[in-house]
């Protein structure tokens, strides 16, 4: 009887020895350790803004600037080039790669590129044009990135234009962008990841929500992590991107869907339509990056962060935010209120945003007083005032998609109160 215990018990063992063997191969290697991180210079027009941020992207690896867009709905298809500061980006001295963002943006179908040798041989031409300009301004480029919106049913063709590129810039490396949608057609897929030489797995997107209440999410960690490991499963080096920005929804009376803006001129919408904003998570961005600090597949080589802050920027975060996240940290929020008093009788009300991340307008702001009693004061800033009591004031603002939050640094005046005499103002913020 004892033996056949024996037996029995060495048969469950064997067989979870078999079972652990089977999940550690499924899962495969794994690493741990900071991952390098690296942004995107995505801009079509290279202002003071961006130079400046580009010069002080200090404790990015490396950066990867859109250098040119081409529509394929067009024939032939409309290629335009992006302006870039190659001085600026050299100055850095980080490793830069240069993107062709590659779309249809207009209606009608572009042809298969495995019959349109026309325009896999222009896109390939465009690449060698790109790649030898940047040299011919001191900057050796790392890389050649294609962002093409292959549909996901031909992803089989899109290889036939990553060898094409290659063959142009050879030997400069060629790399790819990935959507997770496209790791369900394995075979198709690991023959795009075997021709080229990385790619970017991009895990974020906006998904346009069918009415005004739906829940707004440009990165789903959860669904993120689920990508990560399933790009792993074809053994090449990539890097996963994720988000920084934000954008502006505008909805009817009726909850439809009838505009969307990201960073750039304002749009203009009817009085009547209801705007929500969608923005990065910090929190959640700051969870994935401890994780994958923590534990990674082998093949995740790095972040690639979309897309390096400005200051010209309304719906991106801003620096130290994003470095706060890069450490695996939330970023920390802190709104103060100061008072100061230029004469004796006159108080003056600052904002001061010493955090990390950007802040919305408080509302209300209450403030009270003792000592002279009060002659005048008014709101600034877009805050308006109500009494609240005999010796209380009340701001009131109303905040809308557009505003500009502020920033951390920022400091502004909200308010100005004129007294008979000396008096003291006490500020209370709503909590956060």
């Amino acid at each position: 009887m004892s033996r056949r215990l024996a037996l029995v018990t060495l048969l469950i063992l064997l067989a979870g020895a078999f079972l652990a063997l089977g999940f550690w191969l499924r899962r495969g290697q794994r690493a741990g350790g900071p991952l390098p991180q690296e942004a995107y210079v995505w801009q079509r027009s290279w202002g003071p803004e961006v130079r400046k941020a580009v010069e002080g992207s200090e404790g990015l690896a490396g950066l990867v600037a859109l250098a040119a867009e081409v529509d394929l709905s067009t024939r032939p298809p409309l290629m335009t080039e992006v302006e870039i500061d190659k001085a600026a980006l050299r100055s850095t001295g980080k490793p830069v790669g240069l993107a062709i963002r590659i779309g249809r943006f207009s209606r009608p179908e572009p042809n298969r590129l495995a019959d349109d040798p026309e325009a896999v041989r222009l896109l390939a031409g465009l690449a060698r044009q790109i790649a030898a300009r940047a040299r011919a301004q001191g900057l050796e480029p790392r890389e050649i990135q294609l962002d093409y919106d292959c549909p996901e049913s031909r992803l089989d063709e899109y290889p036939l234009l990553v060898k094409a590129v290659k063959e142009a810039v050879r030997p400069l490396p060629v790399t790819i962008t990935a959507l997770p949608v496209w790791l369900r057609r394995r075979r198709d897929f690991a023959r795009l990841a075997a021709a080229a030489d990385g790619f970017v797995l991009q895990v974020h997107s906006l998904a346009v929500p069918r009415r005004f209440d739906a829940a707004f999410l440009l990165c789903d960690p959860a669904a993120a992590k689920q990508a990560v490991e399933a790009a792993a499963r074809f053994h090449s080096p990539f890097q996963v991107a994720l988000p920084t920005y934000g954008y502006v929804v505008a909805f009817d009376q009726a909850g439809k869907v009838i505009g969307l803006s990201a960073e750039g001129p304002l749009l203009s919408w009817p009085r009547s339509a209801a705007v929500r904003v969608a923005r990065s998570d910090p929190k959640a961005m700051a969870r994935l990056v401890r994780e994958w600090t923590a534990d990674r597949p082998a093949e995740l080589a790095g972040i690639l962060w979309y897309r390096l802050p400005n200051t010209a920027d309304r719906l991106n975060w801003p620096w130290p935010a994003l470095r706060a996240v890069m450490n695996g940290r939330t970023p920390r929020r802190e709104l103060r209120a100061d008072s100061r008093s230029p004469e004796p009788d006159l108080v003056e009300i600052d904002l001061v945003n010493t955090g990390e991340e950007d802040a919305p307008w408080p509302t209300p702001v209450a403030m009270d007083w003792n000592g002279a009693p009060l002659l005048a004061a008014d709101g600034l800033a877009g805050y308006r005032l109500t009494r609240g009591g005999e010796r209380g004031i009340l701001l009131r603002r109303e905040n809308t998609a557009w505003d500009r939050l502020l920033r951390p640094g920022d400091r502004r005046q909200v308010a100005w109160l004129r007294f008979a005499g000396q008096a003291r103002v006490q500020t209370v913020l709503p909590p956060p």
